[in-house]
């Protein structure tokens, strides 16, 4: 079926890239922009290449050794961790679907941490599925899979907004239509589909949701 065509039943939602700004309590936590910037990226490849679920704060704490970071950095990450922000738009997007389709988010972190962020967007989720509650961390396609069994849908009805391009390798290889916010500027790493659309904005998420389930 063309993809155009589709109609979305749901929508789920990479948390800590694609809704929550990250990347500023990270900078602020590390000291500088450039220093998180390395953080995050050892962060993300700790857990997009790991597989198997690991503790989240020790994948954190790894990703800060290997940036030559202090052993602190971690604990003040998560002592800081309630002062996530929602990107500037996101409010405005997930407040146009609230109530007309399901959502839900499918993070990588673990069910406490998860929980608690997910907790700042400021709208309820349908479904919450962590990488700890997966037991494995994405581009695997379980916990995309396990959020769409506890939505009750196929694939090819329930659009992903994803934050990294590492979801655009897990988001394909399960079936997911992918909306990537890009807002950090971030290449597709090597092996990534082509998303279905590509913005540094949230803009034109409600449109293209909410055109296919009408």
């Amino acid at each position: 079926m063309d993809p155009a065509m589709r109609k979305y039943d749901a929508v789920l939602f990479d948390l800590l890239t694609a809704l929550l700004d990250s990347w500023t309590l990270w900078n602020d936590v590390a000291g500088s922009a450039q220093a998180g910037r390395r953080w995050r990226a050892a962060y993300l490849e700790l857990t997009y290449g790991c597989g198997e679920y690991r503790p989240y704060e020790q994948l954190v704490a790894a990703a800060a050794r290997a940036c030559g970071l202090a052993p602190a950095c971690a604990q003040a990450l998560e002592a800081r961790w309630l002062e996530l922000r929602p990107w500037s738009g996101a409010l405005q997007a997930l407040a146009r679907l609230s109530g007309i389709l399901p959502m839900g988010v499918v993070t990588n972190c673990s069910e406490r941490l998860g929980r608690a962020a997910a907790g700042l967007v400021g709208v309820r989720f349908d479904v919450v599925v962590t990488a700890e509650a997966a037991g494995c961390y994405k581009p695997d396609p379980r916990p995309y899979r396990m959020a769409l069994a506890q939505l009750g849908l196929p694939p090819e009805r329930v659009l992903f907004v994803a934050g990294s391009g590492f979801d655009l390798i897990g988001t394909h290889r399960c079936g997911l239509d992918t909306y990537w916010h890009n807002r950090a500027g971030l290449r597709a790493p090597p092996g990534a589909a082509a998303p279905l659309v590509e913005s540094r904005l949230l803009d034109d998420l409600p449109a293209l949701a909410l055109s296919h389930s009408e």
